[in-house]
């Protein structure tokens, strides 16, 4: 236990070497190097995937920021009504990353990757939205799988 707990620790120690900031640690509370200790902690925890959801939090909040891949194939009138070039659009606005591309069979098919949210918010955009003068049938997603990384710098038009 600290004798002065507004003192830096070095200077509360008898014999201690003096702190080299004397007259900037006499001013900062302990508490506070402590608080922004354990805020460092935390930070660097959560870059390593080692913290769990605070109890109360659902589990689509806190798997927001797991990265995550799912292909998609949409089904309807989404050839020759721009679907790819505002999928594309839809997709950097998100700040996703992907492709797009037209299909024989006359579907559009691709990739997401990103942030669990932010590929649900897409999925959604994909399964109702689409591009104005398209009519979307019906939307498949599949193999969705978590990522460590994203495998694309962007989101593409593929031709």
């Amino acid at each position: 236990m600290l004798s002065d707990p507004g003192v830096c620790p070095s200077l509360a120690k008898k014999g201690a070497p003096r702190c080299a900031l004397r007259s900037f640690c006499r001013k900062i509370p302990v508490s506070a190097l402590l608080l922004a200790g354990v805020g460092m902690l935390i930070a660097f925890l959560g870059t390593l995937g080692c913290l769990v959801p605070a109890p109360g939090l659902s589990m689509s909040m806190a798997e927001g920021d797991t990265l995550i891949s799912v292909d998609y194939e949409i089904f309807g009138k989404v050839q020759g009504v721009f679907f790819r070039k505002y999928t594309q659009a839809e997709g950097k606005k998100l700040g996703l990353v992907g492709w797009v591309q037209n299909t024989d069979q006359g579907t559009v098919q691709g990739r997401l990757q990103g942030p669990t949210s932010k590929v649900r918010h897409m999925q959604e955009w994909l399964e109702t939205k689409g591009s104005p003068k398209s009519h979307i049938d019906r939307a498949s997603f599949h193999n969705e799988k978590v990522i460590v990384k994203l495998d694309y710098a962007d989101f593409q038009i593929v031709k």
